[in-house]
């Protein structure tokens, strides 16, 4: 071992010892590879002398001992990260029903967005919305509205059941809510 790895694990260890007993003062030993070499008379060099810092004594209160108090100080910055995609909270409760399905199914805010283009497009997220040319009902304009009664029997007047009903229509045609958006800009029904 050399001589300063020797002096660098000296000092962990008197560092180390301090702590634990209290002791605010350290005197250096003079660290080195040990021969057996008779002593000579020869004055030696004042050795240095370095003080740690001071570490609080423990106290004890009404026979229970306390650790010393340690500071600590944290640093703050003003600077706010930049975010590509700024995800906004559906201001609908429908949209909000959806939103959480969507999650459910782990898909990105991406895939709820197209959710949310196709479904304006279609109902405007109303969950009574009825097309009397076509008799295509409900949130996902399903035809006819009747299909909605496999995923509730309130299909008529709950919406977390018809967009249940339509997320699952969705992922067995389309695979996703994008591809289902993507088929209707390109055809003009989903």
């Amino acid at each position: 071992m050399d001589s300063n790895r020797a002096l660098r694990y000296t000092f962990i260890t008197l560092t180390t010892l301090t702590a634990v007993t209290g002791s605010s003062t350290l005197v250096w030993a003079e660290a080195g590879p040990r021969t057996a070499q008779p002593r000579t008379a020869q004055p030696r060099a004042a050795q240095p002398r370095v003080t740690a810092p001071r570490i609080p004594e423990p106290r004890i209160i009404e026979g229970s001992w306390h650790a010393p108090v340690i500071k600590t100080r944290s640093w703050t910055t003003s600077a706010r990260p930049k975010i590509k995609i700024k995800a906004k909270a559906p201001k609908s409760r429908n949209k909000g029903i959806a939103l959480n399905q969507v999650v459910q199914r782990a898909w990105s805010y991406q895939e709820f967005q197209c959710l949310d283009n196709l479904w304006t497009r279609e109902s405007n997220w109303n969950h009574h919305a009825y097309n009397s040319s076509s008799g295509a009902y409900g949130i996902p304009q399903a035809l006819p509205g009747g299909k909605m009664r496999g995923a509730g029997e309130d299909w008529k007047s709950n919406p977390e059941t018809q967009i249940r009903w339509g997320l699952g229509y969705i992922k067995g045609r389309y695979g996703k809510p994008c591809g289902a958006w993507g088929h209707f800009r390109a055809h003009n029904w989903y």
